[in-house]
């Protein structure tokens, strides 16, 4: 990434995210793209999401009120609303992941927590005796002393372009945390982010499907052996199916 784009509000979340989500499905796309080598078929643009995204008010069952506020700022910077349609926010990226740190991911319940506790390599994973639950309430609490220390405001109050140079700083470890590894709280925070923008509908994110209309992305249905003959170099587009859609 660019200096440029470091420093842009929309290049830190929605330009980076949607290569990376571009690049996890290149291996399920094989044959689409064998075929397009071949000068047979052509590979449209991301489509827009036009579904109907209606506001629906968020109920938060695990954050407080100053954690969803910070949520609803982040995610809102890393994946921003665009010309290609809704950001995080708007597909309710922060009910996913309210859900997500108030349940078995959030206790760690699969996870081991139980000493010696050193600092580890990156290979060897999560080496905190904090679950992950309690490391984003304490990355939290430490984001906002920063911010009020250096920008006398709240995370969420921030403008755009201080809210997107603070997450850089905790991403390249310019910015230390007290309490928790910065670039451990800011990985986590950018998972989770996109887990509930690309996640199936059902877990509270990704509303109305919107974020794999605009991939092309067929969900769950991604079964078409018994299409390959009637499609044969032709552009194949379908409707996504999700987990809901089956019951």
């Amino acid at each position: 990434m660019s200096q440029h784009d470091r420093n842009d509000p929309a290049a830190i979340g929605r330009r980076t995210v949607l290569k990376m989500a571009i690049g996890g499905t290149a291996a399920g796309s094989a044959p689409l793209i064998a075929a397009e080598a071949m000068g047979v078929m052509s590979t449209p643009p991301p489509r827009a999401a036009t579904a109907q995204c209606e506001a629906v008010p968020a109920v938060y069952t695990f954050l407080n009120p100053q954690e969803a506020a910070f949520f609803e700022a982040a995610v809102a910077t890393l994946i921003p609303a665009d010309d290609l349609g809704p950001g995080a926010l708007e597909l309710g990226a922060v009910i996913f992941i309210d859900r997500q740190l108030g349940g078995e991911y959030g206790r760690g319940d699969r996870m081991y927590l139980q000493g010696p506790f050193a600092e580890g390599t990156p290979e060897q994973g999560y080496q905190l005796r904090m679950t992950p639950a309690e490391l984003v309430q304490a990355g939290i609490a430490d984001v906002n002393v920063h911010t009020r220390n250096h920008h006398q405001s709240r995370f969420e109050e921030l403008t755009p372009e201080n809210r997107s140079g603070v997450l850089t700083g905790l991403e390249s470890g310019s910015i230390q945390l007290p309490t928790v590894p910065a670039e451990l709280f800011f990985g986590m925070v950018l998972d989770l982010t996109q887990q509930g923008f690309f996640a199936d509908p059902i877990y509270g994110g990704n509303r109305g499907k919107a974020s794999w209309k605009m991939l092309g992305f067929p969900g769950i249905g991604a079964m078409y052996a018994d299409r390959i003959a009637s499609f044969r170099n032709q552009l194949y587009v379908s409707d996504p199916v999700s987990i809901e859609d089956l019951l």
